[in-house]
C-alpha cells in the first residue's frame, strides 16, 4: 500500500457505526464483551454441570464452578498451553475456596468495607445479567438489518477514484515528467522509471481505488479534480515530495455488504436499546445528589450520552 494512504477508519466504510455507537459505557462494555475464544481448542464435549471435580473440606466443587473459574481467570491462563488450563483453573478454584473459608473463620466477611464491596459486586453482576438477558438477547436479526438499511439510506453517495502517480523529490523533475507526457510518453512506463514511491515502482504508480480523505489533502484535492484519463498539468506538492497524478476512472463507492458490518450494526442496536432502558429506569428512579457541583457534573456528562 502506498505511503500516501492514511490509516483506515470505520468512517471509510460509508457507515456511521463509529466509536460512539459502540461505547455502551465502561461497565457495560466490560461485562457484555464475551471472553476471547481459543481458536486452536477443539470443541468441548457436553459435560454435566453438576458433576463433581473435587471436594474441599467436604464441600463439592462442580464442573459449573470450574467453568466459572476458567471464565473469570481466563486472562491469567492465556499463556498456558490449552491442556494445562483446566488443571490451572481447578488449582485456582481450590486455592480460592480454602482462602475464603479461612477469611470467614477469622471474621473478614463481617468487615463493613468488605460487605460494601460485596454489595457493589453483586449489583454489578446483576447489571451484567440485565444487559445480557434484557438487552443483548432480545436483539433480533430484523432489527440489525433495519439498522443497516437505515445507515445506508442516510449516508450520502460518495465518489471514489482510481489513480496513478509519479512521486519525485523536486518540482523540476515533476515538470520534466509532465513535459514528456505532453509529448505522448506512457505514464506507466515513466512511473516505473522515475517514481520514488516503493509501492509504485513495478505497477506503473497504480494506487488502486480510494475515497475522499484517504490521501493527504493536497493529493486528494488534485486527484478528485481531474477528469478521467487526464493528468495534472502542474506538479502537486505534499509532505512526501512532488507528484504527477493521472486519473484512471471514477465511480460511486458501493456501501459495505451487510455481512461485512452486521456485527457493528448489532452493536449499534444494542447501544440504543441499552440507553433507552437506562433512560426508562433512571426516569422512574428517585435519585438525589446533595453536592450541587457533583450533580451538575453528572447531569452534564449524562446529557452528552
Amino acid at each position: 500500500m502506498s505511503l500516501l494512504f492514511r490509516r483506515a477508519s470505520l468512517a471509510s466504510l460509508g457507515l456511521v457505526f463509529g466509536l460512539s455507537a459502540l461505547s455502551l459505557s465502561p461497565v457495560m462494555a466490560q461485562e457484555a464483551a464475551p471472553a476471547p475464544a481459543d481458536a486452536a481448542a477443539p470443541a468441548a464435549a457436553p459435560v454435566d454441570p453438576n458433576a463433581v471435580v473435587a471436594t474441599v473440606n467436604g464441600e463439592k466443587l462442580t464442573e459449573a464452578d470450574l467453568g466459572l473459574a476458567e471464565g473469570e481467570l481466563s486472562q491469567q491462563f492465556a499463556q498456558l498451553p490449552p491442556e494445562q488450563r483446566r488443571a490451572a483453573a481447578l488449582s485456582a478454584a481450590i486455592e480460592i475456596r480454602v482462602m475464603a473459608a479461612q477469611a470467614v473463620t477469622t471474621g473478614l466477611d463481617k468487615d463493613p468495607e468488605f460487605q460494601r464491596r460485596m454489595a457493589f459486586l453483586q449489583q454489578r453482576a446483576l447489571h451484567g445479567e440485565m444487559v445480557e438477558k434484557g438487552v443483548v438477547d432480545k436483539v433480533t436479526d430484523a432489527e440489525v438489518r433495519a439498522r443497516y438499511d437505515q445507515e445506508i439510506a442516510s449516508t450520502p453517495p460518495v465518489n471514489e477514484v482510481h489513480a496513478r502517480h509519479i512521486l519525485v523529490k523536486t518540482k523540476e523533475e515533476a515538470e520534466a515528467i509532465i513535459k514528456q507526457l505532453d509529448g505522448g510518453a506512457d505514464f506507466q512506463k515513466l512511473a516505473n522509471e522515475h517514481t520514488s514511491d516503493p509501492s509504485g515502482k513495478t505497477n506503473g504508480g497504480d494506487l488502486g481505488w480510494f475515497g475522499p480523505g484517504q490521501m493527504v489533502p493536497e493529493f486528494d484535492k488534485a486527484a478528485f479534480a481531474l477528469d478521467v484519463g487526464k493528468y495534472t498539468k502542474e506538479p502537486v506538492q505534499s509532505q512526501f515530495g512532488w507528484h504527477v497524478i493521472k486519473l484512471e476512472d471514477k465511480r460511486v463507492k458501493q456501501p459495505p455488504a451487510f455481512d461485512d458490518v452486521k456485527d457493528q450494526a448489532k452493536q449499534a442496536v444494542i447501544r440504543d436499546k441499552y440507553f433507552a432502558l437506562v433512560k426508562q429506569l433512571r426516569g422512574a428512579a428517585k435519585v438525589e445528589i446533595p453536592d450541587a457541583n457533583l450533580k451538575k457534573a453528572v447531569d452534564t456528562m449524562e446529557a452528552g450520552k
